[in-house]
């Protein structure tokens, strides 16, 4: 019950917040400046291309300069609360994925309030997660995964990108729902894991397909399972982690546009008119496409109740994990 509550107050909280501010955005001359969209991770990846391929279309579209603005570092919470920080005028934009959802949960003390302090725009697009090994591990299937995994609890290692990082936590929803225990090796990014996956340092992981593909088509990573609810056309022949002994199991990574709270109405409007044209575009799809990414849209309620979703599962997920907050 109390979470259904937090979520109705989120809810009401975003909602309040689009409809919040000046009234500038009413006449409509926004935008009459430069747009800045600012990515919390480092340049490179999809959430980085993410925004330059958005920033270029909206300055094609409305003749002002979009900068992108990288600011990684601290799980996403330098770019998150310089974003918070910002005038709430439609100038700044943030580029949200799963952190977003999941850090409230992994901090005791966050820079910013994830509910309050930002609205939404829109939800971008999403891309699977694939359950992968190395290919010399003795895992052909999921369920040769899970017969080790219970035959020997905490024996199989699995790589992340972290604790408390979106594979991290992928994987800690599965042996949730599997009643199976593996023991975690936290790395700095995906890259390092997924080479010392290739390498046969760790024996499984869960990633994200963009970041994964290239190590599957070098034959060193081999894909047991996709964690959609259907079989993907990315992959067609691969089963889902639902259907290879999972029931119920889905994890996408995500991606998406919020602004400071209290950016009016018709800006936040404008602004998600405009990406979800973007969005449908054959040559932006394109780009989506070779990255393993799923163009969405949709309307700033929409991404909303979606992120209100993503917490409550993430806070669940973290709970019964028994993963403290840093």
């Amino acid at each position: 019950m109390k979470q259904i509550l937090r979520s109705a107050v989120f809810g009401l909280a975003m909602a309040a917040a689009a409809a919040a501010g000046p009234a500038q955005a009413a006449d409509g001359t926004y935008p009459d400046k430069p747009i800045r969209i600012v990515v919390p991770y480092p340049a490179g990846g999809f959430n980085d291309t993410l925004a330059r391929v958005v920033g270029s279309k909206l300055q094609q579209a409305w003749g002002q300069p979009v900068i992108v603005d990288n600011k990684p570092g601290a799980g996403t919470q330098i770019g998150t609360a310089f974003a918070a920080k910002a005038p709430a005028d439609g100038a700044t934009l943030l580029v949200v994925q799963f952190p977003f959802a999941a850090n409230p949960w992994l901090y005791a003390k966050l820079p910013y309030d994830t509910r309050k302090d930002f609205a939404p725009v829109v939800l971008a697009g999403r891309s699977p997660m694939l359950l992968v090994a190395h290919e010399g591990a003795p895992y052909r299937s999921v369920a040769d995964l899970l017969q080790a995994a219970r035959q020997r609890p905490g024996a199989v290692n699995y790589g992340s990108s972290g604790s408390g990082s979106s594979n991290h936590l992928a994987m800690a929803l599965f042996e949730g729902m599997a009643q199976v225990q593996m023991t975690q090796v936290p790395y700095k990014g995906s890259t390092p894991m997924l080479t010392d996956l290739a390498g046969g340092q760790v024996e499984v992981a869960f990633d994200a397909f963009p970041h994964a593909l290239p190590f599957i088509q070098s034959g060193k990573v081999r894909p047991l399972a996709i964690a959609t609810a259907a079989r993907s056309p990315l992959m067609p022949e691969l089963p889902t982690v639902g259907q290879a002994g999972v029931p119920g199991y889905e994890v996408s990574s995500w991606h998406g546009f919020v602004v400071p709270a209290g950016t009016p109405a018709p800006i936040v409007d404008k602004l998600n008119a405009e990406i979800n044209a973007i969005l449908r575009m054959p040559d932006v799809r394109k780009v989506f496409a070779e990255q393993g990414v799923t163009p969405d849209g949709g309307s700033p309620q929409d991404f909303s109740a979606f992120i209100d979703g993503q917490m409550a599962l993430w806070q669940k997920v973290v709970r019964d994990a028994g993963i403290p907050p840093q």
